[in-house]
């Protein structure tokens, strides 16, 4: 089992894991334990995890982003009321990225906060969501645009969950995964790129190096007031992209799909603002074009603006950007013109038409 200790909580990585964390909730004395999931996990990973707890109140809400509601969250904190949680109580998040963000938003905020422990069965959650401490909901159509700062307890992967995923969860997850890569590891990126199809369930080495890069860097910025910002690169038109989808589809891109797309034209704006060499530009572009399906809905730019205009992430008014200088190296507060926004969105459609 491997072991990353930061200043606030802990991550474990390993087969054993499971055992591990009913040892952890002995070790505490937790006064109650809450368990969240949605339909998904309740299905293919609630029977991995329950035979190693005892007492808990298990917690279902519905699969999907559509969750991560005010009204799930009221229905989270209704259920911790009325099963008389103190604040010694703790809740396990048992899921993806929707269950880290909601679960700990909900236990963060329950009586001024409980512990929470995250323990993601998607691919997603492991290397992105389930680490970092950033917790929200989503309000008035704006991805995460209510929620706060606060670490879970611990973090505890078990590598096995990834065969419980379909293929397109496994996608949905590996463009963090490569997201890390383009801005801190050149090495990672190329080895991410010489893997056949999507066998990163073969890469376990690789899920640990991408969650150890997020977990260094949330260490030395834990409010992302700086180097912290760098892991938004791909998600100011990413997220704009992803709540389109989300208003306009009848199947909705996923997370990852959206900002695969953003870091294509993010790529490209760091390519005519900093001089992200070409040759790296057509690599990753080459990269998202052979591992995920092309985007076939009409984008309004103006719309995709607008979204992009109401991104937490801005500064003083200017859309604000985490580009490339060359793959591995990032750099944070880029301001950007529209117009040059709305290029990068068309050298997306020209070149994935």
């Amino acid at each position: 089992m491997k072991e990353i200790i930061q200043k606030d909580f802990e991550i474990f990585l390993g087969e054993e894991v499971l055992e591990h964390l009913s040892a952890v909730l002995i070790e505490n004395s937790y006064s109650k334990v809450f368990v969240l999931m949605d339909t998904n996990t309740q299905r293919f990973c609630w029977p991995l995890l329950s035979p190693y707890l005892v007492n808990f109140f298990p917690i279902v809400i519905p699969d999907g982003e559509s969750s991560k509601s005010l009204v799930q969250a009221e229905k989270i904190w209704e259920t911790l009321q009325n099963n008389m949680a103190d604040r010694r109580a703790v809740l396990i998040n048992l899921g993806g990225g929707v269950i880290s963000d909601l679960g700990g938003f909900c236990a963060a905020t329950y009586k001024r906060g409980i512990d929470f422990i995250n323990v993601p069965t998607s691919l997603l959650g492991m290397v992105d969501a389930a680490i970092g401490g950033k917790l929200g909901i989503d309000f008035l159509s704006f991805k995460n645009s209510i929620g706060l700062f606060k670490h879970p307890k611990y973090i505890f992967i078990y590598p096995s969950f990834i065969k419980t995923l379909p293929s397109e969860e496994i996608r949905n997850g590996l463009a963090e995964v490569v997201k890390h890569g383009l801005i801190d590891n050149k090495s990672l990126f190329e080895k991410l790129s010489q893997l056949e199809g999507q066998a990163i369930e073969k890469a376990g080495n690789l899920i640990f190096q991408s969650l150890k890069i997020k977990a260094d860097i949330v260490k030395k910025d834990p409010f992302e007031k700086d180097i912290r910002k760098s892991l938004n690169f791909g998600h100011t038109i990413g997220h704009a992209i992803e709540t389109w989808s989300l208003l306009n589809d009848a199947i909705p891109l996923k997370h990852g799909e959206a900002i695969a797309i953003g870091m294509i034209c993010e790529a490209y704006l760091s390519y005519e603002i900093l001089g992200l060499p070409l040759s790296e530009l057509e690599a990753i572009n080459a990269y998202f074009t052979k591992h995920y399906p092309k985007y076939k809905g009409a984008l309004n730019n103006d719309i995709l603006i607008e979204y992009m205009q109401n991104d937490k992430k801005n500064d003083a008014g200017f859309i604000n950007f985490s580009l490339l200088k060359r793959i591995g190296k990032a750099k944070i507060n880029i301001h950007c013109q529209e117009e040059l926004i709305v290029k990068a969105i068309d050298y997306y459609r020209k070149n994935n038409s």
